[in-house]
């Protein structure tokens, strides 16, 4: 049997597409049998946890690509800067505990739960992101394909489910009920990251019934992470800046 044949049927993707270039590469530098075979498998291993982890990326659907060094936590009170700390070690999720972000329109959740989301994903989680009004659309969708159950079975599987942007949008409520029961049975099984311009005593606002309201604060919010990240926006500043440079000029 050939190398690229038993590759194929052993799945070692590294050892099938790069085996010619790689033998070439042992004899040139000399190495004896124990030291290629220990390269080739360190290859292959990094090669498959490369792809493991872009796949973890693509299913996730994140509308765009944030991380961690690029999120800047020191326009926060020294309070949310620790708990915003606390939460990159990503024990929350293995905790099964909720986090839940609240500010006004930019000031970095989206780009902090974004950030968090994908190092979840390089560190071996399932996630899934989705902004609440897309969310609500694909709830509906569901329900008309008489798909409820598997979408519900699909959203639990996860170990952590980022809803990006409640509150910016009111529920009817078919949305606000069946959003309810969905958070209802996703709480406890994986964690859940939501961000939102309202604080709780304001999610009436986009469920319309204040009885469904505080029973889903009173879920969620059970020994969750709740961080305040109310302050001055992002954009709002950088544009100021830069206005303030064209004037300079």
């Amino acid at each position: 049997m050939m190398i690229e044949e038993a590759a194929r049927e052993l799945k070692l993707s590294y050892t099938r597409e790069y085996h010619d270039s790689f033998i070439k590469e042992v004899n040139q530098r000399g190495l004896n049998f124990e030291e290629a075979l220990t390269e080739l498998l360190t290859e292959e291993v990094s090669h498959r946890r490369n792809r493991s982890y872009q796949r973890r990326i693509t299913q996730a659907k994140f509308q765009q690509k944030k991380y961690l060094a690029d999120f800047d936590d020191t326009v926060f009170p020294e309070t949310s800067r620790k708990q915003l700390r606390v939460l990159t070690s990503l024990e929350f999720i293995k905790r099964k505990e909720n986090a839940i972000l609240i500010g006004n329109p930019g000031t970095g959740k989206t780009h902090f739960s974004i950030a968090i989301g994908i190092e979840a994903c390089l560190q071996g989680f399932n996630v899934q992101f989705v902004n609440a009004p897309n969310l609500i659309i694909q709830l509906k969708e569901a329900v008309t394909q008489s798909q409820f159950v598997r979408f519900k079975r699909r959203f639990e599987s996860v170990d952590l489910v980022i809803i990006d942007e409640l509150g910016y949008l009111s529920f009817d409520e078919s949305g606000a009920e069946l959003l309810f029961n969905l958070l209802s049975n996703r709480n406890d099984k994986g964690s859940i990251m939501i961000t939102s311009n309202l604080t709780f005593d304001r999610w009436h606002e986009c469920f319309k019934d204040t009885t469904l309201t505080a029973a889903l604060v009173d879920r969620l919010a059970y020994q969750a992470h709740v961080i305040d990240m109310r302050g001055e926006s992002y954009r709002i500043k950088q544009t100021s800046s830069w206005i303030d440079s064209m004037t300079t000029n």
